[in-house]
């Protein structure tokens, strides 16, 4: 089986790290692989990873370190996926050698106002377009909005297909705040890109274990209460 990797590239940069990386909720005694409180913890309910297509998390600087970052629940349910540590000057070897890697077509998910229109995927037909005979490879850039909208300008991006994703109704990430209320997080974002790429199965199991992830976590924020979905 494949390994998460981004709970591979949280143990690397842990590993690296000269200090402590701190934040809210940092003393509570957390799993290692759901990073929920131990007594709110859902690895019992980690699906079996499956899907057709693969994605690629590129983060910001300390992303993978918070316990409210959602792309590693996409991550234990698509088996093939990948994630890098974004640089804006020298651009991890590894991520330029998957984006070359001719099995894979590369297709950026970013608001599509951003890309020129030539770039911009409008539908599911011509996401199959795209991707031809190849296995397609969504990328996502994983951060706050100001983070993401600065990696989007990396030179490797430039010339990528571009797909935006059109929410329907108003996020139901109660663990952090959006800068706008129409954007969704990153498990979100992947369930409408798995919907729309006729992974409905995948989407629907990504849609139930994001809904327990958000249930356990509320747990311990006795602040904040949790809305469950009609």
């Amino acid at each position: 089986m494949k390994q998460n990797s981004v709970l591979a590239l949280r143990a690397l940069e842990l590993a690296k790290a000269s200090r402590v990386f701190n934040a809210r909720g940092s003393k509570v005694k957390r799993c290692e692989h759901c990073l929920l409180p131990a007594s709110a913890c859902i690895c019992a309910l980690t699906p079996s990873p499956a899907g057709s297509c693969a994605f690629c998390f590129i983060l910001y600087t300390g992303e993978c370190y918070k316990p409210s970052n959602t792309g590693r629940l996409v991550c234990d349910v698509i088996a093939d996926n990948y994630a890098f540590v974004w640089n804006r000057t020298q651009p991890d070897a590894g991520l330029l050698a998957l984006l070359a890697d001719s099995r894979y077509a590369p297709i950026l998910i970013f608001p599509q106002q951003y890309a020129t229109a030539e770039r911009c995927l409008q539908n599911a037909a011509e996401l199959r377009t795209a991707t031809s005979a190849k296995i397609p490879l969504f990328v996502m850039l994983d951060g706050t909005w100001r983070e993401a909208k600065k990696m989007f300008k990396s030179p490797y991006l430039a010339t990528m297909p571009v797909l935006g994703i059109q929410p329907e109704q108003a996020s139901r990430y109660q663990l952090r705040e959006a800068a706008h209320l129409h954007q969704l997080c990153t498990a979100e974002v992947a369930i409408e890109v798995l919907a729309l790429a006729g992974e409905a199965g995948s989407a629907s199991k990504l849609a139930d274990y994001f809904l327990q992830f958000r249930r356990a976590y509320m747990l311990g924020k006795p602040h904040l209460t949790f809305n469950e979905p009609a």
